[in-house]
C-alpha cells in the first residue's frame, strides 16, 4: 500500500523538518530526502541517529525498512548529525559540508564532548563568534558571549576569546568554518564518541572508533589505539567486546583483548559502528 508516514528530523542548526516516506521505505529513502532538502552532495559523512526502545542511541540503518527499526515514528525525533569524521577536512569538497561539520563541532563543544585546553577552546569560540557576528567590536562581542554559551567554561575565558576575536577581522564565515575545522581535527577528542567499558581488571575505560582504528580512553585521555592494520577481528560475546590482534612477532602482548560493556546491546551498537567506520575509511583509501 502507498500509505505515508511522517518523520520528524532535527537538523544540525537545531531546526526541525518533517519528511513523508512510504510505510515500506528503507532508511535510505528518508536519508536521501534529508540530503536533498539540504542540497547536500557529500551526504556519506552523515547519518540519522535516534533513541530506540531500549533507550540507546543508535544509527538508522539505511538498508532496513524504517518501520522495522522505529516502532512509533510519531513519537520520535531523528537527529541528522556527522557520523564519520575524516582525518583531514580538506577532503570535504563543498563549503556546505564544512559548514555542517562546523555546526557539529559547535554542538560537541557546547555539550562538553569535545574537550581541549583553554587556548584551543577560546580560539574555537572566537572563530564561531567571527562567523556569527562578523568583525570585532568589543561591546557587541561581549554582549554576544553573554547571550550565547558555546563552551561550559566560557565565563572564565571571556578575555581570551575577545583577544582572539580581535585578530580575525576580515575573515568570512566560510573561512571561519575552515579555521574551526583546522583546529578541531588536531584535538584528541575530535569526533570521539565514548562507549563505557571496563578492562579485565575492572578499570573503568571508554572505547571509541576513529578513521584510524579502535581507541581506548581513560576519562578524556587516550591510553591506547589499535590501528585497523593491527586488528584481525572485532567481535562480541554477550557483554564482552573482543579485539583480536594480528600476531606481532616483536611483542609478547596477548593477541585478544577483552572489554566488558554494559550489555550485549551496548557491545552490538559499538561493534556495528566499528565495522561501518572500517568500511567507510577503507573505501576512501
Amino acid at each position: 500500500s502507498g500509505r505515508q508516514i511522517s518523520i520528524r528530523v532535527q537538523m544540525l542548526d537545531d531546526t526541525q523538518e518533517v519528511f513523508e516516506v512510504s510505510q515500506r521505505a528503507p532508511g535510505k529513502a528518508l536519508f536521501d530526502l534529508v540530503c536533498s532538502h539540504l542540497n547536500l552532495v557529500e551526504g556519506d559523512y552523515f547519518g540519522l541517529e535516534f533513541q530506540d526502545q531500549r533507550k540507546m542511541i543508535v544509527w538508522l540503518d539505511l538498508l532496513k525498512p524504517i518501520l522495522k527499526q522505529i516502532r512509533r515514528p510519531k513519537n520520535i525525533i531523528l537527529r541528522f548529525v556527522v557520523k564519520f569524521f575524516p582525518p583531514d577536512h580538506t577532503q570535504l569538497l563543498e563549503e556546505l559540508t564544512r559548514y555542517l561539520f562546523a555546526l557539529q563541532i559547535k554542538h560537541d563543544l557546547a555539550c562538553g564532548r569535545l574537550t581541549c585546553n583553554e587556548s584551543s577552546a577560546a580560539l574555537l569560540v572566537a572563530h564561531i563568534v567571527q562567523s556569527e557576528i562578523g568583525d570585532f567590536d568589543e561591546v557587541q562581542c561581549k554582549q554576544h558571549l553573554l547571550n550565547n554559551k558555546y563552551i561550559p567554561e566560557q565565563d572564565t575565558l571571556m578575555d581570551k576569546i575577545i583577544g582572539y576575536h580581535r585578530k580575525h577581522v576580515g575573515q568570512t564565515p566560510a573561512e571561519s568554518d575552515y579555521q574551526l575545522l583546522e583546529i578541531a581535527r588536531r584535538l584528541e577528542m575530535y569526533g570521539v564518541r565514548l562507549h563505557p567499558a571496563k578492562d579485565r581488571e575492572g578499570t573503568r575505560l571508554s572505547l571509541a572508533v576513529a578513521h584510524s582504528g579502535v581507541l581506548v580512553f581513560q576519562g578524556h585521555t587516550k591510553i591506547n589505539a589499535f590501528n585497523w592494520s593491527k586488528v584481525r577481528k572485532l567481535s562480541f560475546k554477550r557483554k564482552r567486546f573482543l579485539i583480536k590482534l594480528r600476531p606481532d612477532l616483536n611483542s609478547n602482548c596477548q593477541d585478544t583483548l577483552e572489554f566488558m560493556m554494559g550489555s550485549r546491546d551496548c557491545c552490538k551498537v559499538f561493534w556495528k559502528i566499528c565495522v561501518e567506520y572500517h568500511a567507510f575509511f577503507r573505501l576512501f583509501e
